[in-house]
């Protein structure tokens, strides 16, 4: 399971120009799930996301994670980040887990998150044409795989 996490001041997802999903000051989160991933695997990025510790204290350290800040999250599913680029120019997305596989554990990735406290948790539609907008705070970007998480 990958997962790019961006520190925004604010981000929402459209869906035919209406705004599904909304969140102030924390993390936009793109999600792809793979073939063979888990709940095991999103565990292990629910474990490490909302711990990171990528805002910045009054020293203007990172030292603060979204549970410090109070911060949001806005999940959207993704499953190009499960691409192949190794052959070719166009991507294969062979890596990719089954539509109905993928939606199950992206729903219970984003239900995990609002177990664990997180204090809103916003989310895209799974598989509609979405249009996402996001100021990137820093900006920072992070990109974890489950597979490199113990």
């Amino acid at each position: 399971m990958k997962a790019v996490i961006q520190r925004v001041i604010h981000s929402n997802v459209k869906i035919d120009g209406e705004i599904v999903g909304k969140i102030g000051k924390g993390f936009m989160i793109l999600l792809g799930v793979m073939q063979g991933d888990t709940k095991s695997d999103a565990d292990k990025l629910i474990k490490k996301i909302p711990n990171l510790r990528i805002f910045e204290d009054e020293n203007g350290k990172m030292n603060l994670s979204c549970f410090d800040i109070n911060g949001e999250m806005l999940v959207v599913s993704q499953f190009t980040l499960c691409a192949d680029c190794s052959h070719g120019r166009r991507p294969s997305f062979i890596n990719s887990a089954p539509p109905a596989e993928a939606n199950m554990l992206y729903e219970y990735f984003v239900e995990e998150l609002k177990r664990a406290g997180v204090s809103k948790v916003e989310t895209g539609h799974f598989g509609a044409d979405m249009k996402v907008e996001l100021i990137n705070d820093g900006p920072v970007t992070i990109i974890l795989d489950s597979e490199d998480l113990k």
